[in-house]
């Protein structure tokens, strides 16, 4: 049962943006007043991982950049509701919203919807990258809806590593770092990295696999083999030769290993439970599904 909501916001004093707070604050007040809902609001900048514990639901107000920006803080457990506050729809300058499953003009329906537990429910896999130090540290970073990237902290010089998954990679590479997506996140980077045009997925695997790619491989290291980039469902291992380097997650936070430090990624994260109202999250791309 849905009783207590956190909204996170996007304050940029943008007046397009305050103009949508304004229409899902109204629509929450006249819920607070009639049903005794407990509301609280949160400006993106400011909000903290304990402000996120025992809600019922988060509401994100903006776009994918502020919902990938604030949900590594949220649990599994926690449904996320995303209100695209500006849409390209009404603006050609607005946000595309792939995640964002409401808006200002359909938000008083939709919470109502959510809220009678009526909503479409996407359990959304995400990366996670496992840091073990040579001093034995175990750091895990935070989880990725997106991508996830391991490289040099110092962009200008090449990530070495050596990478292992399974039996049959095992080999040194120089490269400008390894980039992970989801089967969702892939539009955001990946395909602008990767040649996989015309490339579908079993939608039996969107789940449990991911995708990988060495960025900017040597011509003669880009084998088929998968050490060049793939689709799969073990766990990749990266071990650090590199002074620094650092994990980011959708382009957000940084964790940082130095030499030495084993990296192990997957797609084992606790996943996302993403509320959307008239299509699921995987309608939205079928054209890259296999069925």
């Amino acid at each position: 049962m849905i009783e207590d909501v956190l909204v996170v916001y996007k304050k940029n004093f943008e007046a397009v943006h305050d103009k949508a707070l304004e229409a899902i604050r109204s629509a929450l007040d006249e819920l607070v007043a009639t049903t005794g809902l407990r509301v609280d609001y949160s400006v993106r900048e400011t909000v903290r991982r304990a402000d996120f514990i025992d809600r019922d639901l988060v509401i994100v107000l903006g776009g994918d950049g502020t919902l990938t920006s604030i949900a590594h803080s949220v649990d599994s457990d926690t449904p996320v509701m995303g209100v695209n506050s500006h849409p390209r729809a009404d603006d050609s300058d607005g946000s595309y919203g792939f995640y964002m499953g409401s808006d200002p003009q359909n938000f008083a329906a939709d919470i109502r919807s959510a809220i009678a537990e009526e909503a479409i429910v996407n359990m959304l896999p995400r990366l996670q990258a496992e840091i073990v130090t040579t001093s034995g540290n175990r750091i895990r970073c935070d989880p990725a809806l997106n991508d996830l990237l391991v490289a040099n902290t110092h962009q200008y010089q090449p990530s070495k590593y050596r990478l292992q998954r399974g039996a049959e990679i095992d080999c040194e590479q120089y490269s400008s770092g390894l980039l992970f997506s989801t089967f969702l996140g892939q539009g955001a980077w990946f395909r602008q990295v990767a040649d996989i045009e015309g490339s579908t997925f079993p939608a039996k695997e969107l789940d449990s696999h991911y995708l990988f790619v060495a960025r900017d491989l040597p011509l003669p290291d880009r084998h088929d083999d998968g050490s060049y980039w793939t689709w799969t469902d073990e766990p990749t291992i990266m071990t650090s030769d590199m002074h620094r380097g650092y994990v980011v997650s959708d382009g957000w936070d940084e964790t940082h290993f130095t030499r030495g430090a084993t990296l192990t990624v997957d797609i084992e994260g606790p996943k996302l439970q993403l509320l959307t109202f008239r299509s699921s999250i995987h309608d939205r791309i079928a054209q890259w599904i296999r069925f």
